[in-house]
């Protein structure tokens, strides 16, 4: 079985940065793809980045150039650093961990990013 704890929300004000966590237990195959989603109330879950095992990353538009994805597989560690940020952002942010050859997926309980002043 696989487990997944997100940590690293918090309120902060615009303009400011965020470091979001994501501890992946259990068995983790080394072939995997990761990322950060985010839902806010009354709206349906997006995805904001993604990163595979080799350390491809890809960003949703709105957090291009505000945000960074990275890993340690090491440590079976995600990361999201948040700049810039935005009223916007705000959000429960999940992470998801996938295993391409069996398709099996796999989420975090989410943790709230609130942007506020």
């Amino acid at each position: 079985q696989v487990q997944l704890v997100e940590s690293g929300g918090d309120v902060v004000q615009p303009g400011g940065s965020l470091r979001l966590s994501c501890a992946a237990s259990g068995i983790i195959y080394s072939i995997n793809d990761m990322g950060w989603y985010r839902q806010a109330p009354g709206k349906q879950r997006e995805l904001v980045a993604t990163i595979t095992s080799g350390g491809r990353a890809n960003y949703a538009d709105s957090v291009q150039g505000r945000f960074t994805i990275s890993r340690d597989n090491a440590k079976n560690t995600m990361y999201l650093q948040m700049n810039s940020l935005k009223p916007e952002d705000t959000a429960v942010y999940f992470c998801k961990l996938a295993f391409p050859r069996s398709g099996r997926i796999y989420w975090g309980q989410g943790t709230q990013v609130t942007v506020s002043s």
